[in-house]
């Protein structure tokens, strides 16, 4: 019983009480937040993509703000990053994938180059992922 009347004093108390100042706590958690490499953007990344079908693999230069055809998919990169002290050590894009057959997206999202199936085109005949960020 005691439990109970508990509960109902706690769900008795104004709702005020019960907000968050968002920006207090965010500025307690922000020393606490793991602080990664310092990172840039980059004009172009070189994507490589497979045709599951033929076996076929080429490798796709991509500006940012460009939208290439491979296939039947239409691939566009909005944004490339990379850590700034080094280069060649990952690459981040930002990619949008359509399927003009099927008239669907079939991806959009950040993919990255260290762990390409981290978030992966799900596509049954080609597979995109990216290789460098310049």
């Amino acid at each position: 019983m005691k439990r109970l009347a508990l509960i109902a004093a706690l769900l008795a108390v104004p709702a005020g009480a019960q907000q968050v100042d968002w920006r207090t706590l965010g500025e307690a958690l922000h020393d606490q937040r793991p602080q990664g490499p310092e990172m840039a953007s980059g004009t172009q990344a070189v994507l490589r993509a497979l045709d599951k079908v033929s076996g076929e693999v080429e490798d796709l230069p991509i500006a940012v703000g460009e939208t290439i055809t491979y296939g039947r998919l239409t691939i566009e990169l909005s944004a490339c990053r990379y850590p700034q002290e080094n280069p060649a050590s990952d690459a981040f894009t930002f990619l949008t994938i359509d399927d003009s057959r099927d008239r669907e997206r079939v991806f959009q999202g950040w993919m990255v180059a260290s762990s390409p199936a981290l978030n992966a085109l799900d596509h049954p005949r080609y597979d995109v992922w990216p290789l460098s960020c310049e």
